[in-house]
């Protein structure tokens, strides 16, 4: 028999407390959707009413198999919940289930909020029997709830019990400063379990300020809670919250965890644990931790010598699981011949096939090496690196030359004397023996300007004669830029992403110190990885 653990995200509200973060409500529907798709069980939307991105969300909260809960705050006192705004709005917002946040440790009640102890057990009392009297399913967040037991430990388990006679689903404990120990979280889960609160009401909602929120929650579980919250990469304020990218095939691929409890997450879906982690990076824009459990590009990679000749003879010698199984893979140092083999079946698995021994395989090393010295990175550019082997393997085939490009953001008054830009692109291609010259400018529907990098895309893929039907139907979908290097030797990188009409989508990557230069580089990688794709057939030299 095993028990059900259910995961509940908190990704799209505390993690939206980390400093820099703020999601628009697109970005919030793509990081909800790519949740559900793992398999979390509960998806806490944000608070209605705190804020417009956060209220627009709960107007079109996207379909999804998981919940989508809003979060709020008990009722105030001196009134009661049915006429407190602050509630109402959280109830407005139409949800299923409701999770509120009230405090349990006495200090604050007192200091913070300047109220009796009494009246802080009647707020969260009424407050989770209004929203169960509504048919909501509710929720309890136990702010400062281990600091509390260690101060109070009787006037704490009144206020979670306040809770949960009142109906609440699930009482989550906090560690709201993320201070505790492993083993004190352990030994007060219990000793609140043996004061009547059943573990499968139970939550565990922990902060990373020792490095040991994972640690904390699985204690937690160990000593009977059944709801673990957390948030992807471990977004949150201060040092983050509990690591759900850890978390989770920890529970999964690990004893006593894996044969002992059943969560929402298949091992199928856990195939996709490392996409949804680069996801969320890309939306923030991020370097992605590269030393990151599980999903980190480092997870799994393996430097020459003594560790990248065993691995070569079985994996299991240096890795505690399969990299496929959270979707990442294996990494060996180009320089080697474990290296070849690793870039032989890279190169397989986006359909080149080249033989053992063939030179080009060092060349196309040495070349990555080179890149990589300059700033390139090739992990999040698949297609850019299938240039790259095409190139140096003699098959990539000669569709067109860039003679020169130009563009130019010009700032002026409109007829309304506003000040406005508009930028203009001419880009200059040969195509067999003919030269074609295009110019684009970057205003969008509205009139508004959409900048150089569009303007240059615009001109680049207005006019290439032959090749102009295959490229019709791309379009360019996001556009990501970071800094290399710091100072006055800065180096930009940029990755574009690009889609076509059957949905396929690839990335390709440009690096220089001069944006504009990077950019463009990266949007000739996305146009000839298409034709070389559709098998476009590049036209003779006159």
């Amino acid at each position: 028999m095993t028990d059900r653990l259910y995961l509940y995200d908190t990704t799209l509200r505390d993690g939206q407390q980390t400093q820099g973060v703020q999601f628009s409500t697109r970005e919030k529907i793509q990081i909800a959707q790519a949740l559900d798709a793992l398999g979390i069980d509960q998806i806490e939307g944000g608070w209605p009413g705190a804020n417009p991105t956060d209220s627009e969300f709960f107007e079109v909260v996207p379909d999804t198999r998981a919940p989508i809960t809003a979060f709020g705050m008990t009722k105030r006192a001196g009134r009661s919940a049915a006429n407190d705004e602050v509630l109402a709005a959280v109830l407005n917002a139409g949800t299923p289930s409701v999770c509120i946040v009230g405090k349990t440790h006495d200090f604050h009640v007192t200091t913070a909020l300047g109220i009796t102890l009494e009246e802080n057990l009647d707020n969260i009392r009424e407050s989770i029997a209004h929203i169960v009297a509504q048919g909501r399913e509710a929720l309890f967040d136990a702010e400062h709830f281990f600091d509390g037991w260690k101060a109070n430990p009787d006037y704490t388990l009144a206020a979670i019990r306040a809770a949960y006679d009142a109906g609440a689903r699930w009482v989550v404990l906090c560690d709201t400063n993320g201070g505790s120990m492993p083993d004190e979280i352990a030994a007060i889960t219990r000793d609140v379990i043996a004061a009547g609160i059943p573990g499968d009401h139970l939550g565990i909602h922990c902060h990373d300020d020792t490095g040991q929120a994972v640690a904390c929650s699985l204690a937690a579980v160990e000593a009977g809670a059944r709801q673990i919250q957390g948030t992807l990469n471990g977004l949150g304020e201060r040092c983050g919250n509990a690591n759900l990218t850890t978390l989770i095939p920890t529970l999964l691929l690990k004893e006593p965890f894996a044969s002992r409890y059943e969560t929402g997450v298949t091992l199928d879906a856990l195939k996709g644990l490392r996409r949804a982690s680069r996801l969320l990076d890309d939306i923030l824009n991020r370097v992605p931790m590269k030393q990151a459990p599980y999903v980190g590009a480092s997870a799994f990679a393996h430097k020459a010598g003594l560790h990248a000749s065993a691995i070569v003879k079985n994996p299991s010698t240096y890795e505690h699981i399969e990299p496929a199984l959270v979707g990442n893979s294996r990494i060996v140092p180009m320089s080697n011949q474990a290296g070849q083999s690793n870039l032989r079946e890279r190169l397989s698995r986006a359909g080149i096939e080249v033989e053992k021994g063939d030179p080009a395989l060092t060349r196309i090393l040495d070349r990555i090496k080179e890149q990589e010295s300059r700033g390139y990175s090739y992990d999040t550019a698949q297609a850019s690196f299938e240039l790259l082997a095409l190139d140096e393997l003699g098959r990539l085939p000669d569709f067109f030359e860039v003679k020169r490009y130009r563009v130019t953001v010009e700032r002026r008054r409109n007829k309304r004397g506003k000040m406005v830009s508009l930028s203009e692109a001419v880009v200059v291609v040969k195509i067999g023996g003919e030269k074609v010259m295009s110019v684009s400018e970057s205003a969008g529907p509205d009139g508004s300007d959409r900048g150089p990098v569009n303007a240059l895309s615009r001109a680049l893929g207005k006019d290439l004669g032959p090749y102009q039907s295959i490229i019709d139907d791309m379009h360019l979908v996001d556009f990501k830029v970071r800094i290399t290097d710091g100072g006055t030797e800065a180096v930009t990188r940029v990755i574009i992403d690009s889609e076509d009409g059957q949905g396929e989508r690839w990335s390709t990557v440009g690096v220089s110190a001069n944006i504009v230069d990077a950019s463009f580089d990266a949007l000739v990688d996305a146009i000839r990885w298409k034709l070389v794709r559709d098998g476009a057939k590049p036209v003779a030299r006159g």
